[in-house]
C-alpha cells in the first residue's frame, strides 16, 4: 500500500527552492524551442501556405506547441533532473533519513515535474497572447490541461528513470518516443493528410489527444470529445503514477 501524506509538499518545496537559483536560464530554455518553431514554421512557412481548417497556419500549430512545451518540461524534469538528484547529488538518500517515505519522494518529484510543466505552459500562453493567437474565455481551462498532461508525462518519465542505468538511456526515450510523437501528433499538419496507418498510430499517441484538447480550448468549442480525451489522459496518467511509485521504490531502496 502506498504511503503518501503531507510530506510530499516538502519534497516539492525542496525542488522549488533549488530551482530559484536557475530560474532565468530555465525560463529561457522552456520557451526558446517552441518559440523558434512558432516563428520559423508559423510565420515563415505559414506565409507560403493557405488557410488550414479556416485559420492561418500559425493559429493551427500554436495550440499543439503550447502543450508540447509542457510535455518536454515534464519529461526532462523527471528524467535527467531526477537522475541527477538520485545518483549525483544523493538528495533521495538524504530525504530517506527523514520521516519522508519513498513513495512521497517519488510523488513529490512527479508533482514538481507537473509544476515545471505549468511554468512552461504559462510562458507559452503569454507568448501566444502577445502574438495575438491565444484569446477567449476558455483559456482559463489551460491549467487543468497542464495538470493532466503533467501527471501523464511526469509519471511516464519517472517510470523511464526507474529503468535507467545511466543518462544515455534517456536518449532512447527522447529520440525514439517523444520526438517522433512531437512530429506525428497532428501539431504541424492535419492528421487527415497522413496515410491511414500513420493516422491509426497517431490516435494512440497521448500528445495527439493533448493537442486536440488544446485546440478546442483555443477555438472556444470544447465538448464531450474533449472531456473524453481528458478522462483518458487522467486514467493512463494515474496508471503510470502507480507504476512509477512501485518501480522507483525498488530503484531507490536496493
Amino acid at each position: 500500500m502506498f504511503q503518501i501524506g503531507h510530506r510530499v509538499y516538502y519534497v516539492w518545496l525542496r525542488n522549488a527552492v533549488s530551482y530559484r537559483r536557475f530560474i532565468l536560464p530555465t525560463f529561457i530554455a522552456s520557451i526558446a524551442e517552441p518559440v523558434l518553431y512558432l516563428v520559423a514554421m508559423g510565420l515563415g512557412i505559414g506565409s507560403y501556405m493557405g488557410l488550414i481548417e479556416g485559420k492561418p497556419y500559425l493559429h493551427f500549430i500554436a495550440p499543439g506547441l503550447a502543450v508540447s512545451a509542457v510535455m518536454f518540461a515534464n519529461s526532462f524534469e523527471c528524467t535527467y533532473s531526477s537522475m541527477v538528484r538520485m545518483t549525483i547529488e544523493k538528495v533521495y538518500n538524504a530525504q530517506l533519513v527523514t520521516p519522508v517515505s519513498v513513495q512521497e519522494i517519488v510523488a513529490g518529484e512527479i508533482l514538481w515535474g507537473m509544476t515545471r510543466g505549468m511554468v512552461s505552459g504559462v510562458l507559452m500562453l503569454i507568448v501566444l497572447a502577445i502574438m495575438g493567437v491565444a484569446r477567449g474565455p476558455w483559456l482559463v481551462c489551460y491549467p487543468l490541461l497542464w495538470a493532466v498532461v503533467g501527471l501523464f508525462f511526469s509519471s511516464l518519465a519517472m517510470v523511464m528513470t526507474s529503468f535507467a542505468k545511466n543518462f544515455d538511456f534517456f536518449t532512447y526515450f527522447f529520440h525514439l518516443f517523444l520526438s517522433p510523437m512531437f512530429f506525428f501528433s497532428g501539431i504541424f499538419f492535419p492528421l487527415a493528410d497522413f496515410p491511414a496507418p500513420v493516422r491509426i498510430i497517431a490516435n494512440f499517441l497521448p500528445l495527439t489527444h493533448a493537442a486536440e484538447i488544446s485546440r478546442s480550448f483555443m477555438r472556444g468549442d470544447p465538448g464531450l470529445a474533449t472531456l473524453a480525451r481528458l478522462a483518458g489522459l487522467v486514467l493512463f496518467g494515474f496508471v503510470f503514477f502507480c507504476i512509477a511509485l512501485r518501480r522507483m521504490k525498488g530503484r531507490i531502496i536496493k
